[in-house]
């Protein structure tokens, strides 16, 4: 079920399911539609959660400023998790998702007890992500995934609106200059690191740099996994609910 919060400033939509006593709060990445439309996939993904956790995935909010950056995006749900009464939760963020989960940890501690961090930097990419929607799609996975998933044609045919398409341009560019490297020592709760070396769109030496700076540990996937190894590795849920349940 989908459910919305609402603040005085803006709303914010977010899925929530599992019945554990602890929260795992769930950020994803850069995406061209809502994850929330793949709610079913989503909840069957993260079924080993289920029995020990209450999990909460968070869209970004609605109706966007045109200007909305990485810190701005981590501010608003800092703010949707205190509306909903939760702290000291297990956080776990991929991709530009892991930006906004490291924002959280370093200016919001008391809402974070355990962070994971998947396919994600301390700062902006050289590169920058790519701005075309298709490009960012066909980027995302591993050849050989995109043929194992049979996903190649699915991703050439799929039908972007223009509000769809204005909402990646914004959330596109929300990491331009974001750069944590400063600031990460001060997240003092356990951290762990995921990343792969056949990530097409953050380079894999972010990761180390990465647990570096926090102190976290590190956990590097061998080709061929890419940028989506969060949805392309089979053990990969199983890692983090390991480190989670330490």
């Amino acid at each position: 079920m989908i459910y919305t919060v609402k603040t005085d400033g803006f709303e914010m939509r977010y899925i929530k399911f599992g019945k554990g006593g602890k929260n795992l709060v769930v950020i994803p990445g850069l995406s061209v539609k809502s994850v929330l439309l793949s709610e079913e996939q989503i909840v069957s993904a993260y079924s080993p959660f289920e029995n020990d956790y209450t999990v909460y995935l968070f869209d970004r909010r609605l109706n966007m400023p045109e200007n909305y950056t990485v810190y701005g995006m981590a501010n608003d749900t800092a703010a949707v998790m205190t509306a909903l009464g939760l702290e000291d939760v297990c956080l776990f963020g991929v991709s530009q998702g892991g930006m906004i989960a490291q924002c959280i940890a370093v200016d919001h501690p008391a809402l974070v007890s355990k962070l994971v961090l998947g396919s994600t930097a301390a700062r902006a990419a050289g590169g920058g992500i790519k701005a075309d929607a298709r490009e960012f799609l066909n980027a995302l996975y591993a050849d050989e995934f995109i043929s194992k998933l049979g996903i190649a044609e699915a991703l050439s045919n799929v039908e972007i609106t223009d509000d769809e398409e204005k909402r990646f341009k914004i959330t596109s560019k929300a990491a331009d200059g974001f750069d944590l490297t400063d600031k990460l020592s001060r997240i003092k709760c356990p951290v762990l690191v995921i990343g792969a070396s056949n990530d097409g769109i953050i380079p894999s030496s972010a990761s180390a740099e990465l647990a570096e700076l926090t102190g976290g540990e590190l956990y590097m996937y061998g080709a061929p996994y890419g940028h989506a190894v969060y949805d392309e590795a089979p053990d990969y849920k199983a890692r983090v609910l390991e480190f989670l349940k330490r």
